[in-house]
């Protein structure tokens, strides 16, 4: 599943879109590069349902911005994306 599949998945499932889902994130401090990854997921499942594929996709945007790692893009492995940048306004404002 691509990044940006996990994070369509992740709206689908909560009904917020990614930026509001990292607007929480920030809220409670759960921000920047030094974020540890449990604390998060632990959030995610608590009050949302997600399992740890679908939160690390989110821990991944927190730590590293909305941007797909080079080694996904244009690849065929299992995380490949179409593009570097990972859309965060939601699947209906999608381009």
């Amino acid at each position: 599943m691509s990044f940006q599949a996990y994070l369509d998945a992740i709206e689908k499932k909560t009904g917020l879109t990614p930026r509001q889902l990292l607007d929480l994130a920030e809220k409670r401090g759960f921000d920047g590069p030094s974020v540890k990854a449990q604390e998060v997921i632990a959030w995610l499942a608590d009050d949302y349902g997600l399992g740890r594929g679908h939160a690390m996709a989110l821990v991944s945007v927190i730590k590293n911005g909305p941007v797909v790692p080079t080694k996904h893009v244009g690849t065929t492995g299992t995380h490949r994306d179409e593009s570097e940048t990972l859309w965060l306004d939601g699947i209906a404002s999608k381009p």
